[in-house]
């Protein structure tokens, strides 16, 4: 608890530093690209529309499970904080060893460069979560006070990556295979959320058992926020079971990525 309290005030007493981090590293993205920051649309945008012919009125016309929405109105809310988390994660793994000439100097505290990465993601979020808002006022929604939840559920997606992103840097630093294993993990994360699909999908095939197992899965809860947030205007306390499971699972993972970071950080500059 004290080496937690003491990263918080270290990240607040650095907040200038991790600022400017953290717009050099999203600049950095871009640096040499001749569209520069006009790629961060195009990855979002293309996959929204391809899951869209798939899954919408050319492909399987999935039905949306919320009423008087389209399926990209219900898709967007659903993908575009999946985008973040995944980011953040892949990133976040390999942070350690990106800056290693940092890792090294002995006054520098690594454990704020995964924070660099996950601040740095965000940005990209902000300009994707502009693009969602601009899909559902072009289709005829109104705002609604229940999008400003959205500031709630990004900063709930980000602490669940943040806490991910340490156990898996440390590990990476040691184990190289582990940034292979994260991007299947997330391969396989992406489809045991439901955001392409409803979990309704298999309630109907008498797969009744099937929403409380996806609903282990921490990221339903951002996913479901999101949506909630969007599309019906739900507060985030209509779930209140699913707030305490998620934040105490994201408690125990951000506890257990610290300690391991922890012991294994005197080592890093040695492997690096």
């Amino acid at each position: 608890m004290k080496y937690m309290i003491s990263l918080v005030r270290e990240l607040v007493d650095k907040r200038r530093l991790l600022w400017e981090l953290s717009k050099a590293d999203f600049k950095k993205r871009f640096v040499g690209s001749y569209f520069g920051v006009i790629w961060m649309f195009i990855q979002p945008v293309v996959t929204v529309l391809i899951y869209w012919l798939i899954f919408g009125p050319i492909g399987f016309k999935s039905a949306p499970p919320v009423p008087n929405a389209s399926y990209v109105q219900w898709l967007v809310p659903g993908i575009a904080p999946w985008f973040f988390f995944s980011e953040a994660l892949n990133v976040g793994t390999g942070c350690l060893q990106e800056y290693n000439y940092l890792v090294k100097k002995v006054v520098f505290r690594v454990e704020i460069l995964p924070v660099i990465k996950l601040l740095s993601c965000l940005f990209v979020h902000l300009f994707f979560v502009a693009i969602m808002f601009v899909v559902f006022l072009v289709s005829g929604r109104l705002p609604m006070a229940s999008w400003l939840q959205l500031i709630y559920y990004a900063f709930a997606a980000s602490m669940l990556a943040l806490a991910l992103s340490y156990l898996t840097s440390a590990i990476q630093v040691f184990f190289k295979d582990m940034a292979q294993i994260v991007g299947i993990c997330l391969q396989f994360g992406m489809w045991l959320t439901p955001i392409m699909y409803s979990e309704q999908l298999f309630v109907d095939k008498g797969i009744t058992i099937a929403p409380f197992v996806l609903k282990l899965n921490p990221f339903y809860y951002i996913a479901a926020g999101y949506r909630d947030s969007m599309l019906t205007g739900d507060p985030f306390f209509m779930r209140p079971m699913l707030t305490v499971y998620f934040w105490a699972v994201t408690a125990f993972l951000m506890a257990v990525g610290l300690k391991v970071f922890k012991r294994l950080r005197p080592h890093f500059a040695d492997v690096l």
